[in-house]
């Protein structure tokens, strides 16, 4: 079975809003900064004010942040030298509608044509993470037995409390902003991989969906590579969350398939996945969640407190113990990225505070590598 013994390879790709450092709102100029980068590992995205990246699979975390620290260094210095700035956030708070125009590629403009007013208000970005799970059966029993434990990796995430230049009232619109798509949410059960994928072929047969890549479940197996990926959280400034988001997703996948290997049966409810989804996005890690474990409100720092203790063994066994714990203790002292926008926000009144305090925050890192050109996850699916 696949994890048995071993530790998992994670990784990460981040999606990164291209800004003008004069307005401080969404520039579509994406092609400037990606120009001259290896396309294995930066790419554009749907949005031309948009860039991705995609991280080396990691057996370690300090790899991982490494790795994603010296791909966003090499991004921060492309957009540097042709007067751009960058920021990682679930959404941007100052934009210009009627600059922005998605990239220049078939799918892309099929979307557009497709789904009209979605397509252009997906101005959001979000952090997928990776576990690699080679056998598809139990890639597709993982993804869907983990849904109750993504809310709180949600809450971590939450950077996109303001939209089109006002504050919404939560920490993370872009989950109701990426709710509207025919196939967001949580993923139901499947009984195989084969199963999964007739469902797949269902949906391309009704042309609501045009490919794979389409899929937009908050968890799902990928289709192009052999892992779990997780798609429900906001991109974030600080890589340290990316991080500890990365390394208790890869806990949650450890846990849930011992459980499997153990033949322990889980009964998901996907109304209250839902509800609990909609908590985070509404609260981040400032209100109450709803706790995987009975189903009731509790203050964040308890819920994500209980969630870190419970992957203590598989922690431990990974040797990320120390590392995931103590990230845990930094984000909660810090608050979300949401709070903390509305803060720099609360300040003066200028949402330019906010876009900078954005710009600053992705560009701070603690872990010092340059990035290199080794195969990367890569999303089909933007």
């Amino acid at each position: 079975m696949a994890g048995e013994g071993t530790t998992m390879r994670v990784g990460a790709e981040e999606e990164f809003h291209v800004v003008d450092l004069i307005t401080r709102r969404l520039a579509a100029r994406a092609d400037q900064v990606l120009e001259g980068l290896p396309p294995e590992r930066f790419t554009d995205e749907l949005q031309r004010s948009m860039v991705e990246t995609n991280s080396v699979p990691c057996l370690t975390l300090e790899e991982l942040a490494r790795d994603l620290c010296g791909m966003r260094r090499r991004l921060l210095r492309q957009a540097d030298d042709v007067g751009l700035g960058i920021n990682a956030a679930g959404s941007s708070p100052l934009v210009d509608m009627d600059e922005l125009r998605v990239s220049p590629e078939p799918r892309y403009e099929r979307m557009l044509d497709d789904y009209q007013q979605l397509t252009r208000e997906q101005l959001i970005c979000g952090t997928h993470v990776h576990v690699e799970v080679e056998d598809r059966d139990l890639a597709v029993a993982v993804a869907h037995r983990l849904t109750p434990w993504l809310p709180p990796l949600l809450a971590l995430s939450a950077s996109s409390p303001f939209w089109d230049g006002a504050d919404t009232g939560y920490a993370s619109y872009r989950t109701l902003v990426w709710s509207r798509w025919p196939t967001a949410g949580p993923m139901a059960q499947y009984d195989s991989a084969a199963e999964y994928e007739e469902m797949v072929r269902e949906l391309i047969r009704s042309e609501v969906i045009s490919d794979p890549g389409m899929l937009y479940f908050d968890i799902r197996p990928s289709d192009h590579v052999p892992t779990v990926e997780m798609r429900i959280c906001d991109s974030n400034p600080r890589v340290e969350d990316v991080v500890l988001i990365a390394g208790l997703f890869r806990a949650l996948v450890t846990r849930e398939l011992e459980a499997l290997r153990q033949g322990v049966e889980r009964e998901v409810h996907l109304e209250a996945v839902r509800a609990a989804t909609w908590q985070a996005a509404r609260s981040g890690l400032e209100g109450d969640l709803i706790d995987p474990v009975g189903g009731v409100p509790r203050p964040a720092p308890v819920v994500i407190g209980r969630l870190v203790d419970g992957l203590r063994p598989q922690l431990e066994e990974s040797g990320d113990w120390d590392l995931v714990s103590g990230l845990a203790k930094e984000s909660l002292a810090k608050g979300s990225s949401a709070e903390r926008q509305r803060r720099a926000f609360a300040h003066r009144g200028r949402l330019s505070d906010v876009v900078d305090l954005l710009l600053a925050e992705t560009r701070a890192c603690d872990w010092d590598r340059p990035a290199d050109d080794s195969p990367s996850y890569r999303s089909a699916a933007s």
